[in-house]
C-alpha cells in the first residue's frame, strides 16, 4: 500500500520518528527553552476567629506593622508557587522590564485586598536575597480595578528553583466566588504559563504515548497484508516464457509459482525440453521478445553471443542405479570404467550379479555436459553407441539415451541393473531409483562448499541481451538472485550465487 508514493510502512515509521522529535523541539527548545512557571497550590476562605485562636498571627504578616487589624471577614488564604520550569536559567536580564525597574513579576487578585504576605519555602537559601524588603517585594491595591497586586522583583532562578508566596486577603468587591489569582509577568526568548503538579499524569504526556501506540498498532496490522511485503511492492505484471533445462524444471516452476502468489498479474508458461534447444530458442526467438528466458545447466559455450547470462545457483547432481545394481557407492574411477564399457557387470564394482545397463543424456543436454565436465573429463575415451532405451535388450551391457530428466529417471526404473545420473532433487522424488554416493560423500551443499562432493554445476539463465527494468523478466531474476526466490532455491538443495564469496563465478571458495 502507498500513500504519496511511498509505502504506508515508511510514511508511518517517518510519523513515529517526526512527532515525537517535534514535540521534544517544541518543548524544550522553542517554548520550554525559558519558561516561569506558575501554581496556585492553595486558594481557601477563612472563617472562624482568627484572633481568638492564633493571637497575633495577623498583626505579622501585616505589611504596614501597625497591628491595626482589619474587619475580619470574607478573608481567605492564597498560596502561590513561582518557579523555573524551562530547560535553561532565568537571569535577572531575562525578564521584559526596563532595566531601571526592579519589578519583575505581578500577582493579581481581582475583587480582594491583600492584608499580608510571607515568602515561604525557597528551594535555595539564596533567593531569599533576592526577596528581602528593598528589593521591590511589596503588595499594594488598584482601588480602580478593584483588585490587590503583589510585587515580585527580577529574581534569577536556575533551573527547577521555586519560591512561594503566602498571602491573606480581604474581599474588596463583588460576591460569592472569588475569580481566579494570575500572574503577569513577561520572559526575552521565553513564556510564563501555569503549570500542574508533577505528581499527576501530564495529559500532554499521555496523549503523546496515545498517539505513538496507535502509529505502532497500525504497523501491526499493515504488516499482517500480504500485498504489503517487500517482494509485492516489486510485484511487475506481464509474461514470461521460460525454457531449458528439464533438471532445473521443477525449481523454476516452484520459483513462478510463489512469484504469482504475490503478484497476481504474472503470466508464466513453460518449455523445458533440454538446455541446448533453450539456449537455442532463445537465440532464434529472443531479439523481438524479451520475454523469454532459458536455463543452463552451466555456460552456454561461445556458440551464442548474444545471448546475455546470470549465475543463479550451484546445482547438485547424483549418479542413480536401478535397486537391482546391489551397490550404494561408486568412485570416480568406477563411473568412467562403467561409462567406457570396461565393466559389464555389477559383481566387477562389488555388486549384484546382473548385466550393467548404462543410461545416457542425449547431445545437447546440459546435464549430460555437466556429467562430462565433473565426472568422466576430457580424456574419457568415446563411449559405445547407443539406441533409444526402450529397444534396450536385457541380454548383456548395453547403452541407451533418454532425451530429457524425467524419461532418465524413468529408465534407469525400468531397466534391471541401470546406472544414470540426474539432478539430485528430482531424484531424491524417484522412490523406484536409488541415489548413491561417490568416493564416500554424498550429494549435499554442504560436500559441495567443502569440495568434497565433485558432481555440481552452475546454474545460468539466459536472455537476449539485456532486458528492460521494468519487466517481467528483470523482476523474476531480481527474485530469484536477491529476494525470497532464494529460499525456493534452497528448498531444493541448491545455493544461491549470491549466498557466496564470488557471486559472478558461482563458485565454492577454495
Amino acid at each position: 500500500m502507498n500513500v504519496g508514493g511511498f509505502p504506508i510502512e515508511i510514511v508511518l515509521t517517518l510519523i513515529g520518528i517526526v512527532v515525537p522529535v517535534a514535540a521534544f523541539v517544541w518543548e524544550f527548545v522553542l517554548v520550554g527553552r525559558k519558561r516561569l512557571g506558575y501554581r496556585v497550590q492553595m486558594d481557601t476562605p477563612v472563617t472562624g476567629e482568627i484572633e481568638s485562636v492564633f493571637p497575633g498571627v495577623l498583626p505579622q504578616l501585616r505589611p504596614d506593622g501597625t497591628g491595626n487589624p482589619p474587619e475580619l471577614k470574607d478573608l481567605s488564604v492564597v498560596l502561590v508557587r513561582i518557579e523555573n520550569n524551562g530547560a535553561t536559567d532565568i537571569d535577572d536580564g531575562d525578564y521584559a522590564v526596563p532595566e531601571s525597574n526592579p519589578i519583575g513579576v505581578h500577582i493579581q487578585f481581582p475583587n480582594r485586598r491583600v492584608i499580608g504576605m510571607a515568602v515561604t519555602e525557597l528551594s535555595d537559601d539564596t533567593l531569599g536575597d533576592c526577596l528581602r524588603p528593598g528589593t521591590g517585594i511589596g503588595a499594594r491595591e488598584d482601588a480602580a480595578q478593584r483588585m490587590g497586586i503583589i510585587d515580585l522583583p527580577k529574581v534569577p532562578m536556575n533551573r527547577r528553583d521555586h519560591y512561594k508566596i503566602l498571602a491573606i486577603l480581604q474581599r474588596s468587591a463583588g460576591a460569592g466566588e472569588y475569580p481566579a489569582p494570575t500572574v503577569r509577568a513577561k520572559i526575552k526568548g521565553g513564556s510564563v504559563a501555569e503549570t500542574r503538579s508533577n505528581s499527576g499524569r501530564s495529559p500532554r504526556l499521555l496523549a503523546l504515548i496515545g498517539f505513538l501506540v496507535a502509529v505502532v498498532t497500525i504497523q501491526y496490522f499493515v504488516g499482517l497484508r500480504p500485498q504489503d511485503s517487500p517482494v509485492n511492492a516489486q510485484c511487475t505484471s506481464g509474461k514470461l516464457t521460460l525454457v531449458g533445462s528439464t533438471a532445473f524444471e521443477p525449481v523454476l516452476r516452484d520459483a513462478a509459482a510463489a512469484y504469482r502468489k504475490l503478484c497476481d498479474g504474472a503470466d508464466f508458461t513453460f518449455g523445458f525440453d533440454g538446455s541446448d534447444r533453450g539456449l537455442s530458442r532463445v537465440d532464434d526467438e529472443g531479439r523481438d521478445n524479451p520475454a523469454l528466458l532459458a536455463i543452463s545447466d552451466g555456460p552456454a559455450g561461445p556458440g551464442y553471443p548474444n545471448l546475455r547470462p546470470r549465475t543463479l545457483a550451484m546445482s547438485v547432481f547424483t549418479m542413480v542405479v536401478n535397486p537391482t545394481a546391489g551397490v550404494a557407492d561408486l568412485s570416480v574411477q568406477q563411473i568412467r570404467d562403467l561409462y567406457a564399457g570396461r565393466v559389464d557387470n555389477w559383481q566387477q564394482l562389488g555388486g549384484a550379479n546382473m548385466p550393467v545397463r548404462v543410461v545416457q543424456r542425449a547431445l545437447g543436454s546440459g546435464t549430460r555436459e555437466t556429467f562430462r565436465a565433473r565426472l568422466l573429463g576430457d580424456d574419457q575415451p568415446p563411449a559405445p553407441s547407443a539406441t533409444s532405451c526402450r529397444a534396450v535388450k536385457p541380454a548383456g551391457l548395453s547403452f541407451c539415451e533418454v532425451p530429457v530428466t524425467k524419461d532418465m529417471l524413468r529408465g534407469v526404473a525400468d531397466l534391471p541393473g541401470a546406472v544414470g545420473y540426474a539432478e539430485y532433487a528430482d531424484a531424491a522424488q524417484a522412490s523406484d531409483v536409488r541415489t548413491i554416493t561417490i568416493a564416500g560423500s554424498s550429494p549435499t551443499r554442504e560436500h559441495v562448499l567443502n569440495r568434497t562432493y565433485p558432481f555440481w554445476n552452475v546454474e545460468y539463465a539466459y536472455s537476449y541481451g539485456e532486458v528492460p527494468a521494468d519487466s517481467l523478466t528483470a523482476a523474476f531474476l531480481r527474485y530469484l538472485t536477491d529476494l525470497q526466490g532464494k529460499d525456493v532455491l534452497r528448498s531444493f538443495g541448491n545455493t544461491p550465487c549470491t549466498e557466496l564469496a564470488n557471486p559472478t563465478s558461482c563458485t565454492p571458495s577454495p
